[in-house]
This record gives structure tokens, C-alpha cells and sequence, in this order.
């Protein structure tokens, strides 16, 4: 069962890449898509953000620990991700947390603030 994520998060497109950002997008979509579809992963999500001066949108793929891990480490994912460097400004990989693996990690979360002293 799917308890993480992993997020990937992009600013603007570099002046003059426009054409390419948007094969590379659809690439990027295309293949999670698959990915899904293989089962390697078990929901992806694409999000475009209104006009901004920080982030343009994000895709999260969500799956368990080990399908993530896998696909991090899929010369496919390496290759797009690398191609979006040289098109968008601040691309990101984040790993996040989701569902069961949530209450995990509010529980270490918890145990971490028992130790610290709290102010009144």
C-alpha cells in the first residue's frame, strides 16, 4: 500500500526553451503515465499552477518506498529529469510522505518534541 511520494516541483521555463519545455512536459507525463499503468507506481498526479513568480506546477508520483526508490533510479526518470534541468528554472525532486506513512512520521515527529524543552 502506498504510504510516500515523491514530488517534483518546476519555476519558470527558460526564455527562448519554450517549444522544448513542452515536449518535455508531455514526455514526463506520458511516461509516468506508463509507469502507473505497469503498476511500477500507484497514482500519479499532475498540478499547473496559476501564473507566479515562484512555481509553475508539480507532478506527484505516489506509490510505496521501494516503487519509488525504483523509479528514482530508472536511467528514464534520470534522463528527463536531467533534460528538465537545461528547460526550467529551480526543478526539484522531493520524497514526501502520504497516507499510512504519514502517522509514522508524526510519530517520530512526537517522540523528537518529547525531548525537547517546551516554553510556556
Amino acid at each position: 500500500m502506498a504510504d510516500r511520494s515523491l514530488v517534483i516541483t518546476w519555476g519558470q521555463v527558460v526564455r527562448g526553451r519554450e517549444e522544448r519545455a513542452f515536449d518535455n512536459f508531455n514526455a514526463v507525463v506520458s511516461y509516468y503515465a506508463g509507469l502507473q499503468a505497469a503498476g511500477r507506481i500507484e497514482d500519479v498526479r499532475v498540478t499547473l499552477l496559476g501564473p507566479n513568480a515562484v512555481l509553475n506546477g508539480f507532478m506527484e508520483l505516489v506509490g510505496t518506498a521501494e516503487q519509488l526508490a525504483a523509479v528514482r533510479e530508472d536511467p528514464e526518470f534520470q534522463r528527463l529529469i536531467i533534460e528538465g534541468t537545461l528547460i526550467v528554472d529551480e526543478l526539484t525532486v522531493l520524497d514526501g510522505y502520504v497516507d499510512d506513512g504519514i502517522a509514522a512520521q508524526m510519530a517520530m515527529w512526537q517522540e523528537a518534541i518529547a525531548k525537547v524543552p517546551q516554553m510556556a
